[in-house]
């Protein structure tokens, strides 16, 4: 069984981080844009935009419930065959419910799978595949399948725990309140030994760290160095 790795982050010579670049959307390529617009509306995602012109460019902006990232479909925007997007992840804290909530939109929607060989879960034809979610719901490892009226294919990824490096992703209230709680029990082991200072440097150098990738252990020793550098306030 291959064994995940976290590989450090590339940083310039400079040694100023990367700019900041937000994936902020993709395009998928159909050939019906109304029908497309529909199928997409169905499954309850935000209509973001729908700008059409008068040379025929149309622009149609979706972005799933939760998601920092939208799609864009339309005329004149893709030489990409219809259909031919495969393997689009949308990852689910529970994807038995997140299933649910497709077929009840009338979603032709797999079942629950696991991989029963590496890369099942992109194989169409079923092979490889498991019925059930992974055992004990080992994160990464659940899945369900749908495809769009062109056959363009998503992938529901189940994702309960994060590997070190991945950071938190969009923070919904569910999330937020769970990194609030460890974050106060690291600080509650730090504390007792700790200079004086206000729990909200702490808190705030230990959420950043945590929001880019690193460990908890890693965050709680970031978070010490903040506080011991930075100056004591009232």
């Amino acid at each position: 069984m291959a064994t995940a790795r976290t590989f450090p982050s590339n940083d310039p010579v400079s040694g100023a981080g990367p700019a900041d670049m937000k994936f902020e959307a993709v395009v998928i390529p159909v050939a019906d844009v109304d029908r497309s617009k529909k199928f997409y509306m169905k499954l309850g995602w935000r209509l973001d935009a729908d700008f059409a012109f008068d040379n025929g460019f149309r622009v149609v902006r979706f972005t799933p419930p939760g998601s920092g990232c939208s799609i864009q479909f339309g005329a004149k925007i893709t030489s990409a065959a219809p259909g031919s997007a495969q393997g689009l992840y949308l990852v689910v804290s529970d994807v038995a419910a997140a299933r649910k909530d497709l077929a009840g939109r009338g979603i032709d929607v797999s079942e629950v799978f696991h991989a029963g060989t590496p890369g099942a879960q992109f194989d169409s034809d079923g092979r490889g595949r498991v019925s059930g979610p992974a055992p004990e719901h080992a994160t990464y490892n659940s899945f369900a399948t749908f495809r769009d009226a062109d056959g363009n294919a998503w992938l529901l990824q189940e994702v309960t725990t994060r590997l070190p490096g991945r950071g938190l992703g969009k923070l919904d209230v569910a999330a937020l309140t769970d990194l609030l709680q460890e974050t106060e029990k690291h600080h509650g082991e730090y504390e007792p030994t700790a200079p004086k200072h206000h729990w909200s440097v702490w808190y705030a150098a230990y959420i950043v760290a945590r929001q880019d990738g690193q460990t908890p252990e890693d965050a709680a020793k970031d978070a010490k160095r903040h506080v011991e550098s930075a100056p004591v306030t009232p």
